[in-house]
């Protein structure tokens, strides 16, 4: 009888035990749910990270030629009588496949109100032992702006923006693939106004 007593008295304990504890199973929980919304939480920081930094890689190569901050550094570029320019740090555009890239020039008209028209073209006999590519692949990856026409008043300046899109896997080796393009600037009559030359380093 004594055994059967101690045995009672053990189970009771162990529940009265539960009993008086009733926080710790609520605690559990409350501890569970709080790991799972922190978890969430930091999932939708890391994606809202990679989204904002994808976005801002595509657009990083942009220029908005309407900034009249850009157009002030354009017009440094000009020197006395320059009939046009290109906004590139030794007329060097660096591209990296992927992503848009923009190269701005701008026409100053010395001679009378006319019409200009520009057309940009690949000037490189090297192309395709350096990139693998043809002219028209490489021209291809202009979008915008590789040709076009503006009536500039006497006296003023035109500003517009080459806007290239090179897709991924459009070069297998860029260790040596760098394009040179040529602006061509003709007057109204078709004779030439001006010529530029720039480059493209692919990356």
């Amino acid at each position: 009888m004594k055994k059967r007593g101690r045995k009672l008295t053990k189970k009771n304990s162990k529940l009265s035990f539960f009993r008086k504890h009733p926080k710790k199973e609520g605690a559990l929980e409350l501890s569970i749910g709080t790991v799972v919304i922190l978890v969430l939480a930091m999932s939708m920081l890391i994606l809202g990270l990679i989204l904002i930094r994808s976005i801002f890689q595509g657009a990083q190569g942009t220029i908005d030629i309407t900034d009249e901050k850009v157009k002030a550094e354009i017009n440094k570029l000009f020197v006395e009588d320059q009939r046009a320019v290109i906004h590139l740090p030794n007329r060097l555009a660096r591209i990296k496949q992927g992503n848009v890239g923009d190269v701005a020039f701008a026409i100053q008209n010395n001679i009378q109100t006319q019409k200009f028209r520009w057309q940009v073209v690949v000037d490189d006999e090297n192309l395709r032992k350096k990139c693998g590519v043809t002219e028209r692949q490489a021209e291809e990856w202009m979008t915008t702006g590789s040709s076009g026409n503006a009536e500039i008043p006497s006296g003023q300046k035109y500003y517009d923006v080459i806007r290239f899109n090179i897709l991924e896997g459009a070069v297998d080796d860029v260790s040596q693939c760098i394009v040179r393009y040529k602006l061509s600037i003709k007057k109204e009559d078709g004779s030439a106004y001006e010529t530029i030359p720039f480059d493209v380093d692919v990356e």
